[in-house]
């Protein structure tokens, strides 16, 4: 019995080395040999990963004619500060970056204040309709978002009802960001693993809707919120088509990523890539700050259970 039990240890030992067992790890060849190929798929992973940010973090103080002669050149004639302050001040590209803020922030509160009440109403209220409007959640998400423009954009041009062109303003970008059914299943998967012993439990206090939606659900929501959040605003701030569709006569209030291409047509390439670059600090930076909600929320896990 106890010899049975050795193998079955050794068995076990052995299996837990991945591909390769713990025995052949130890093997000098073998280790060098999958050591050595780990490290260079980290190394190309890096390049590939890294390799884009920092070409283009070089060239924004680069001039541009080191550019154009030898991209690969680490600064052969010094560092051109002067691109990143042309581009924020003779390009105007403070005003656009401060359009491409306000655009995200106001999608963002919509996308949250919809994704929020509407996975709360749905996994937590449950109303008899609530699964039927789950379904129909579930079935926008095979359609196509190219499908959707023409008909969005008649919507946003003449709106039922109100008789008011919301086209070349902003309220033409956060609304139809809202209605994302995306969010609202993401939300709802994690209210369904909160404890619905919790919830019962407000209710027998005296606890209403309002009050446990307030109170309990959104406190103990805080990972999946920064998830939502953070793909919110990435999306909002790369979005190129439906800016360019509804502000197209409103240059002034288009953001980064509608005005980079006009300001290709004006401009140097080194104040270019330093446009591009300030374009792109702000996800980066972002996501470097929220990483850590963004990995906690990335499991959809209940926040009290376990």
């Amino acid at each position: 019995m106890i010899g049975l039990r050795l193998r079955r240890a050794e068995a076990t030992e052995e299996a837990t080395g991945g591909l390769l067992s713990y025995t052949d790890w130890a093997r000098r060849d073998i280790k060098w040999l999958f050591g050595s190929a780990q490290v260079l798929l980290l190394v190309l992973l890096v390049l590939i990963g890294l390799g884009p940010l920092v070409w283009l973090a070089k060239g924004a103080v680069t001039p541009t004619i080191d550019t154009l002669r030898n991209p690969l050149a680490l600064f052969p004639h010094g560092v051109a500060w002067s691109n990143l302050s042309d581009a924020w001040s003779k390009v105007n590209v403070g005003r656009y970056f401060w359009n491409t803020i306000v655009l995200a922030l106001g999608s963002w509160f919509c996308q949250i204040v919809v994704a929020t009440t509407g996975a709360f109403v749905l996994s937590v209220l449950r109303p008899a309709w609530g699964r039927f409007v789950s379904a129909l959640l579930l079935g926008t998400l095979f359609v196509p978002v190219v499908v959707l423009i023409v008909p969005l954009y008649i919507e946003v041009v003449h709106p039922p009802l109100i008789h008011h062109s919301f086209a070349e303003s902003y309220w033409a970008i956060w609304l139809p960001a809202g209605a994302s059914a995306f969010n609202v299943v993401l939300m709802k998967r994690f209210f369904d693993n909160l404890p619905q012993e919790l919830f019962e439990a407000a209710r027998i206090d005296g606890a209403g809707p309002i009050r446990l939606f307030w109170s309990i659900v959104l406190p103990l929501s805080k990972p999946i919120l920064g998830v939502v959040s953070i793909f919110a605003i990435l999306a909002e701030w790369k979005n190129f088509l439906w800016p360019f569709l509804v502000l197209t006569n409103s240059p002034d209030r288009q953001p980064l990523s509608v005005r980079l291409p006009a300001i290709q047509a004006q401009t140097q390439l080194g104040v270019l890539l330093a446009s591009m670059l300030i374009a792109a600090l702000v996800p980066i930076v972002g996501f470097l700050i929220f990483q850590r909600s963004f990995l906690r929320g990335s499991g959809f896990g209940g926040a009290l259970k376990g």
